[in-house]
Parts: structure tokens; sequence; C-alpha cells
């Protein structure tokens, strides 16, 4: 069976404070638990969002939810916590880490931006990955957010070819295995599983 492709533009994303409040994130998508408010907190399962970090700060506490997180704008991110620092310096390099850990940000060069996937480890399996040009990505069943976050993306999803505009965003539902490749543009692969 082919996956459904349906195309996310900027204008069906979310602006949504943060869970402390101390910035905004833009909701590229998310699923929530029936009857939750998706734009709040509570009954989250999961959500990829872009933010910027501007000042160094404390972090959300998110007890019990996987993250993974990329710099796409800027460089020089660190996460200090108990255990010793996060290390995001480098832009586009995914690192997972537990939302419960009590963070705060660093800031070595100035504001960044970020991609964040986070999930309830208890329903869902997730990565976050940055497609090389030419190489294709098994894809299970399940939800897939190609990003395309600063230049045009195109490339193929089985037999079928599609072209992201910049800032826009592309949903796979797959229900059987397939074959993702980026062909042209950086792009950041949202994958999550439900469990």
């Amino acid at each position: 069976m082919q996956p459904v492709l349906t195309p996310l533009p900027p204008e069906s994303f979310r602006s949504k404070p943060w869970k402390n409040g101390g910035g905004v994130t833009l909701d590229i998508a998310d699923a929530s638990r029936p009857g939750a408010d998706p734009a709040g907190w509570e009954g989250m399962i999961w959500r990829l969002g872009r933010t910027g970090i501007v000042a160094p700060g404390p972090f959300s506490d998110l007890t019990g939810y996987e993250r993974l997180q990329a710099v796409i704008v800027g460089s020089g991110l660190v996460l200090d916590g108990p255990g010793g620092e996060i290390d995001l310096r480098l832009p586009f390099r995914p690192v997972r880490y537990d939302g419960g850990i009590p963070l705060v940000s660093r800031l070595e060069n100035g504001p960044v931006e970020v991609v964040n996937l986070i999930a309830d480890r208890a329903l869902c399996a997730i990565d976050l990955v940055v497609p090389v040009a030419g190489e294709g990505i098994a894809l299970g069943a399940g939800t897939h957010i190609l990003y395309a976050p600063g230049e045009a993306v195109r490339g193929r999803c089985g037999e079928t070819a599609f072209a992201i505009p910049g800032g826009h965003a592309l949903r796979i539902d797959a229900q059987a295995e397939g074959m993702l490749t980026v062909e042209a543009g950086q792009a950041l692969l949202a994958i999550i599983r439900l469990r």
C-alpha cells in the first residue's frame, strides 16, 4: 500500500507558549490524546516544533517524554544538566535526551533556532534524522514528517516524487515498509511509531 503524503504549509503550523512560559514554539505537526486540547501540554502524545532560543534559560520539565533536538540556524547551543553538558554546538546534528532532566541552555555563539521532536515514551518510539542526498531511508509503518527548514527539498517516497518549498513540511503516513530518498536540499525527518 502506498503511503499517504500530506503537505503541511506554514499556515497550518500553530504557535504555542513553552510549557515553562519562557518562549514560543511553532508546532509543525502533533498528536494528542482524545479530548485533549491540541494547543496545550496535557495529553500530548508527540509534537514536532521549531523554536528560537534567544537567551540562556531553563528548559521545560517534560518528565515522561523523550526529546530529540537539532540546531537549524546558528551554532553553539549547549544544555547544562546534573550529568554534564549536552552538546548541540553544531547544526543539523540531532541529539536525544530525557525530557525530565533539569537543563539550562547556554548560548556560546548567540541566538539559535532548533527543531524539537518530543514524544511520550510509553506510547511512541521516535527518531530525528538528517537525510543524505541520494541515499535511501527505509520507512517503517508510522508517521513521518519531512521538514525543509530553509531551502526547498525534493525527492521520492516510493514511486511518488515530491517537492517541499522552504519552510514547509510533508507528512508521510505509511502502513508498510517504504523507501524515502531526498535528492536535493537539506531536511530533517521525524519518525514516529506508536507502540
